[in-house]
């Protein structure tokens, strides 16, 4: 549907004679009836210089301060300002095919970064750098008059191209990055009056063009960019007629983003670090200029947006980086995020001191143009708080974190368990994943990834996640490349996952969950994950099947095979390291690599049921590892299979310390004169404790036990899954 709320036109760019006729009636009135194009100019000028994130007047002394924080930021403008400069005219095409400047073909997904004009704004930094040389500027608006033409003779990209110019993410991109641009050359005498007008000229189209084309909510990030950048330009400009619709319908359509995206457990709902962190910004920039302007926002923006930072602080590795999830493209192979930018712009804005835990005293290097004056000296006395949060849940989502505390050696997990149901594009072949840390190390790493690497759909994909799997079979099937060939790609089928338990208490975290990834082929799979506080992690894959199948778990960091009984051990340049030690039979581990990272595959073959039984173990010395050489090795303390208590089963397991005790795939437990009776073999914590006995299910059903006490029956209990009972 074709909606025309005002005069502006989404079709053409208006005519820099003719802009002063799209001006509201108020600002006509105080012009007056002679409005000339230097009158309007100045008229525009002197209102951007009140409403943008800092004054134009003011860019020699906030350039003097930006490159004095970020010394080494000269080079990366550079770099990047000559990159663009090399590969296209100012006069650019804007259509595939069409070539660099060398002959080599420009492809999807160099289109898809013109269209942004991300490089453009390091061509307005080689300005400043190369004492305002002309040529820069005029480059600019050369290449901004480019596209102009190109949208005038319809020779562009369309969105049913797949690579759509005006397409909401590219075109927001572009006026965000054009403001900025913008606002840079507005006091220099070579971006004329004419020249200035054109540029607002060219972002009205852009906002009506995005107003048109945005009249119904679509799920993702891709219109939150453009409303962002809708909502921008109304504030910005709010002196032309129809913009305050501009601005309601924005803003009506970024609360529905924020109230449908920003889950109810406070993650933005594409589980990336990456996209949480993209739409803080996109939120950002027009709470910051609305508070500039006095304009008031809605309550739940306020909330919505603390939450965002608020969810970083909870995800966090002790080290203040966060884990890496899914579609996270910062840092192709990188085992971690850097979120310590994003948490001090939320540490700026809400005052939070357990923001302030992760904060530097520099925001990243492209949001310092965004601050005021007044909010980067506060960065000189940040004050923090170690968070309050451990172990907790993200339930909507379907994360869930293990924690032992903050200092910089504790040890974290989280698990992945959700898959978006509206829009799984960014997810990876994760489901029941797990990524760790202790000792200030990333012991089980995923891996950032990038969209035009040729591998993407690898290290989107199972083989390189610390999951469990079945016969050849992966996660994600059927992954299709979107239609644009920018080089992304998506999974069209991707398991279901289920959370039967995630409980947290003092000594130990118990999450139970299971996925429906292998029923096609008639496996049934459960993943336990047990924190046993301070000391180590235990992991239960469990496999059921008719038939017989080969069962696998990947281990993803570089490892080496210690002994012939399933013990893999990492190290690192401190002595530290983690033991993977595999407590059931298995058939042997095979090594395999790719992007100078490795994984370990423990296999068990043609087995119709198998258990593995897996110690994570990290440890910070070698004295404090696993014994490869001992025949009945001590865990951190813990022993495996102590005769001192008497476990009933044909696979029962144990692991204990003192008077208490993991209990694995058990039908009984004797120790002294107290003996517990399984209905069926069962995975369960002991723990005898002044006269007490306490029980802890680690199942994701009911257990069924009879206690017995000097062989007389003492109680027959129910207990739920994963709940405690104290037995007198």
């Amino acid at each position: 549907m074709h909606v025309q709320a005002q005069n502006i036109s989404a079709d053409k760019i208006i005519a820099t004679t003719d802009l002063s006729n799209y001006l509201n009636t108020e600002v006509k009135e105080n012009l007056g009836e002679d409005i000339t194009e230097a009158k309007l100019a100045g008229y525009l000028r002197e209102k951007f210089q009140q409403r943008y994130f800092y004054n134009y007047k003011n860019l020699s002394s906030k350039f003097e301060q930006y490159n004095s924080v970020y010394p080494q930021i000269e080079s990366h403008h550079r770099q990047r300002a000559e990159d663009h400069l090399s590969k296209y005219p100012g006069a650019t095409t804007w259509k595939l095919p069409f070539n660099y400047l060398n002959g080599q073909p420009v492809d999807a997904y160099a289109l898809r970064h013109l269209a942004r004009q991300h490089k453009m704004l390091d061509i307005a930094f080689l300005y400043n750098y190369r004492n305002q040389d002309s040529q820069y500027l005029d480059y600019f608006t050369s290449q901004l008059n480019s596209l102009n033409n190109a949208f005038e003779a319809g020779n562009y990209e369309t969105i049913e191209d797949g690579n759509g110019v005006y397409e909401a993410f590219r075109s927001g991109y572009r006026v965000l990055n054009w403001l900025q641009i913008h606002n840079m050359f507005l006091g220099e005498e070579d971006y004329s009056d004419k020249d200035q007008l054109t540029t607002i000229a060219t972002l009205l189209q852009h906002g009506q063009h995005l107003y048109e084309n945005n009249q119904e909510f679509t799920p993702g990030n891709h219109q939150t960019r453009g409303m962002s950048a809708l909502a921008m330009l109304s504030i910005l400009f709010r002196d032309f007629e129809g913009t305050e619709e501009w601005y309601a319908h924005s803003m009506q359509l970024l609360q529905e983003h924020l109230s449908a995206e920003i889950n109810a457990d406070g993650f933005q709902s594409e589980r990336t670090v990456h996209y949480h962190m993209s739409d803080i910004k996109n939120y950002f920039y027009v709470f910051q200029l609305a508070r500039n302007s006095q304009i008031e926002v809605d309550s739940v923006w306020e909330e919505k947006l603390k939450s965002l930072f608020t969810t970083l602080a909870k995800i966090a590795y002790p080290d203040g980086s966060a884990p890496v999830f899914s579609d996270d493209t910062d840092a192709p192979w990188a085992e971690k995020n850097d979120i310590s930018g994003a948490m001090t712009l939320g540490y700026l804005l809400f005052d939070d001191p357990q923001f302030g835990f992760f904060a530097t005293n520099k925001v990243d290097p492209d949001m310092f143009w965004y601050l005021s004056k007044e909010q980067l000296l506060r960065l000189e006395t940040i004050e923090k708080q170690v968070p309050e949060f451990g172990s907790l849940e993200f339930p909507v989502t379907g994360y869930y974190i293990m924690r032992e505390g903050w200092e910089k050696g504790d040890m974290m997990m989280a698990i992945s368990a959700g898959v978006d149901d509206e829009k799984p594009d960014h997810q990876h072949g994760d489901v029941l994943g797990i990524q760790a840390m202790a000792n200030g190390r990333v012991l089980l790493p995923n891996y950032q990834v990038r969209y035009y690497l040729k591998d993407l759909e690898l290290f989107k994909n199972s083989l390189v996640k610390n999951v469990a799997l079945v016969d050849d079979e992966l996660q994600g099937k059927d992954y299709r490349s979107n239609k644009g060939g920018s080089g992304f790609g998506k999974f069209a089928t991707l398991p279901t996952p289920e959370t039967k338990v995630f409980k947290t208490q003092a000594e130990l975290d118990l999450f139970v969950g299971t996925h429906d990834g292998f029923s096609e082929i008639g496996v049934d799979y459960t993943r336990k994950v047990i924190f046993v506080k301070n000391d180590f992690w235990i992991v239960v894959d469990a496999f059921s099947s008719e038939k017989p199948h080969d069962y696998k778990q990947i281990w993803q960091g570089h490892y080496t095979s210690e002994n012939n009984k399933g013990l893999l051990r990492s190290t690192f340049e401190d002595g530290s390291g983690l033991d993977i030690f595999q407590l059931k039979n298995i058939d042997g581990i095979e090594s395999s690599g790719a992007r100078g990272k490795q994984w370990s595959v423990v296999n068990k073959k043609a087995a119709q049921n198998h258990r593995f039984l897996t110690i994570l173990h990290p440890f910070r010395v070698f004295d404090a590892r696993i014994d490869e050489n001992s025949d009945s090795p001590v865990i951190a303390g813990w022993d495996l299979n102590d005769p001192l208590w008497k476990i009933a089963g044909k696979n029962a397991t144990a692991i204990t310390k003192d008077r208490k005790g993991f209990f694995f795939s058990t039908e009984g437990i004797k120790i002294d004169t107290t003996e517990l009776i399984f209905e069926t073999p069962t995975d369960i914590y002991f723990k005898m404790k002044k006269g007490q006995i306490h029980l802890q299910s680690l199942e994701g059903k009911s257990i069924n036990v009879q206690i017995n006490k000097d062989s007389e029956l003492l109680k027959k209990l129910k207990i739920a899954p994963g709940e405690n009972t104290v037995i007198n």
